[in-house]
């Protein structure tokens, strides 16, 4: 038996832009997603995954001589564990046109993810990521061949500490960070009640079709001045700029304008905007304020953050 572990993760700036080599700063979390492989008999790979509370969410069994699925009626009980099926079955064929040598034996396969699945904490990417290591090909060249995206999440998937994520000349270049501000007792995420799909984030980027390099070369600059900055009221200031210059861009709302106008710190969106988690700045009664709002889950950034 074999256990492979992933980080979860959190993307602080450069939402959008990473894709077309702004720089980012992103950050692991203290939640992720293991993948435990235990050889089997039968030239099948059963695959049953788990979510934080315990609780079987997704089984299939897949047939290893064309990788196809061998017992749908049975394992698949809806249309959306049919896409996911199939989804995974493209990563697992695309690690498998990597490295011709894996799945040649049978095995059964656990997953479990420690975070519930709707927060947006990286279930595709730390799963990526851990059959990445399992089949001992390049989890960015993985995600590539099977998803689209621009791969920090697997740079978080593999780092222990705050890093830095730029694309350059299509290869990831990443660097660990040191991020110990004297504020950030002052910092939460919060999460907005509903998953953002990323997908449909990126299209809609990608749609727009205007020039964006204002909106990159300012994410670039707000990243390397966050990474620098000794005060809250600094900070707070580089958070506004960053949500001004992808509102205008994007030609969408900020987030604090449509739900916390009324709030004291900044709240910036993470990630695809309209879902997931915020990163608000405050004090000790920020929790009281989001909960007030109907926002239960606020987490520290200490109790996030690796």
């Amino acid at each position: 038996m074999i256990e492979y572990y992933s980080n979860g993760k959190l993307l602080i700036t450069g939402e959008y832009g990473v894709l077309d080599g702004a720089l980012s700063f992103a950050v692991p979390s203290k939640y992720g997603q293991n993948l435990v492989v235990q050889e089997a008999d039968t030239m099948v790979l059963e695959w049953v995954s788990f979510d934080h509370t315990n609780h079987n969410w997704f089984t299939v069994v897949y047939n290893l001589k064309d990788l196809e699925v061998l017992n749908p009626l049975k394992a698949i009980t809806n249309t959306s564990d049919e896409k996911i099926a199939l989804v995974l079955l493209d990563i697992l064929v695309a690690a498998k046109r990597m490295n011709p040598d894996f799945l040649n034996t049978g095995v059964t396969v656990n997953t479990q993810v420690t975070f519930p699945k709707e927060w947006g904490l990286g279930t595709s990417s730390t799963l990526i990521n851990n059959i990445a290591q399992w089949a001992k090909v390049d989890a960015f060249r993985l995600l590539w061949e099977s998803f689209k995206g621009s791969g920090y999440d697997i740079a978080c998937a593999q780092h222990e500490t705050p890093i830095t994520y730029q694309i350059v000349n299509t290869v990831p270049v990443v660097m660990g960070k040191r991020f110990q501000p004297t504020f950030l007792d002052n910092l939460y995420f919060v999460y907005l009640n509903k998953k953002q799909d990323s997908k449909e984030g990126i299209a809609h980027y990608r749609a727009l079709g205007a020039s964006k390099s204002k909106m990159l070369a300012a994410q670039t600059e707000i990243t390397k001045m966050l990474l620098e900055v000794t005060t809250l009221h600094e900070f707070e200031e580089l958070l506004l700029r960053h949500e001004t210059i992808v509102s205008n861009t994007l030609n969408i709302p900020k987030v604090k304008d449509l739900y916390f106008a009324d709030y004291l710190g900044a709240v910036k969106s993470l990630g695809a905007w309209g879902g997931d988690f915020v990163l608000a700045t405050g004090n000790e009664k920020t929790p009281e304020y989001f909960k007030s709002k109907g926002f239960e889950v606020v987490i520290p950034y200490a109790d996030m953050v690796l």
